[in-house]
């Protein structure tokens, strides 16, 4: 059965406080919205406290063309990436020595905030020591799901693979999407929940953990023991991007706190089913948190009390919503409390389609 085996997390260099950002903001689109005040409340009311980009504050008071923003994110993705796999291969919290690139199969590389062909795993692979027989995946246009669904499909890789040593990289820079003559509320919106993350997950197939299990600082890890992938039908104006002249327009509807809590409960309730298990078994939720009101959604739709979303939340209020690896940066602060074998965990992400990824995790000590 495969499993997760370490987790990276490489936040940007610039920290900026919802606060400032909702300055900048308000001097923006200050003609655009004639109640600016009034909107300026979504600043206040998402529960975030600051956020991470790769570019400060100044850079937004410019305008800035598609092709420039596509070049900045084809850099600062490559570097940034390189930097998450080494930590993730290095990283003392869960391995006892380090891995070497040459060592893993594949690489899944998630994005959906800029364009690159050839894709940014190529280019890291061009600058650390991988096999040039590495399989590279890159996915694309999974957005928030993207997280989760990167590691359902290493999942599956390792259970055909069971001797495979697998990374799920998962690179989103959201700032430099930024429309500044975007006057739709969902840019404004968007402009008040999304920042820049970068994490990497080593993932390993059955026979890698048997054999290697000496070199894992924790005996107890979370195993991956199935998933479900949901697509809600004609749902294409829920969550994505517009591609325009300018660049990538964000699509975010206002309905979205509202399908999740009628969409996803049956939803989890058919995968719990399958995996022959029950809610009250769920006890550590390693969910996306998309914003305060999906949050609230979540809590609602599956009955959990915010004690089951305190992870989330605290991710949510430190880094804002990353896009798609904002779920391994929930994942990695749960692995970080060393579970006790047995317990179960829900990995959850939603995104463009309108779509669904669930992942079954149960830490268990290694053989």
């Amino acid at each position: 059965m495969p499993a997760i085996l370490s987790v990276s997390t490489n936040p940007p260099p610039y920290t900026i406080e919802q606060r400032e950002t909702e300055a900048v903001v308000r001097e923006l689109f200050r003609e655009s919205f004639p109640d600016i005040e009034r909107m300026m409340q979504i600043f206040d009311n998402g529960q975030i406290k600051r956020r991470r980009f790769v570019v400060p504050k100044e850079w937004f008071e410019k305008e800035h063309s598609f092709e420039e923003k596509n070049d900045l994110y084809i850099e600062k993705s490559v570097k940034m990436g390189r930097e998450a796999i080494t930590q993730c291969l290095n990283n003392e919290t869960f391995l006892k020595q380090e891995l070497h690139e040459s060592e893993i199969d594949a690489i899944f590389f998630v994005s959906s905030s800029g364009l690159a062909t050839p894709t940014i795993d190529a280019r890291i692979m061009n600058q650390l020591f991988f096999s040039p027989h590495t399989k590279r995946i890159p996915i694309w246009g999974l957005g928030c799901a993207g997280g989760a669904a990167g590691v359902s499909r290493a999942y599956e890789y390792c259970l055909a693979f069971p001797n495979a040593k697998v990374l799920v990289l998962c690179i989103e820079l959201c700032s430099i999407t930024f429309q500044r003559n975007d006057t739709r509320k969902s840019n404004l919106v968007g402009t008040s929940l999304f920042a820049d993350g970068v994490a990497c997950t080593l993932i390993a197939g059955d026979e890698v953990v048997k054999k290697e299990s000496t070199n894992f600082q924790h005996r107890c890890v979370p195993f991956i023991k199935g998933t479900q992938s949901t697509l809600m039908p004609d749902s294409e104006d829920v969550m994505g991007w517009d591609v325009k002249n300018e660049g990538l327009h964000v699509i975010f509807s206002r309905d979205i706190p509202t399908i999740i809590t009628n969409w996803l409960r049956p939803n989890l309730e058919t995968f719990l089913n399958d995996q022959h298990l029950s809610m009250d078994e769920v006890t550590h939720f390693v969910a996306h948190p998309g914003g305060k009101k999906v949050l609230e959604a979540y809590e609602k739709a599956l009955g959990f009390s915010q004690d089951m979303t305190t992870i989330p939340r605290q991710v949510l209020e430190e880094h804002g919503n990353m896009s798609s690896p904002t779920v391994l940066y929930v994942l990695k602060e749960n692995m970080e409390l060393t579970p006790q074998s047995g317990s179960v965990g829900i990995m959850t992400a939603l995104g463009p389609g309108f779509s669904s990824e669930l992942v079954h995790l149960e830490w268990r000590n290694m053989a």
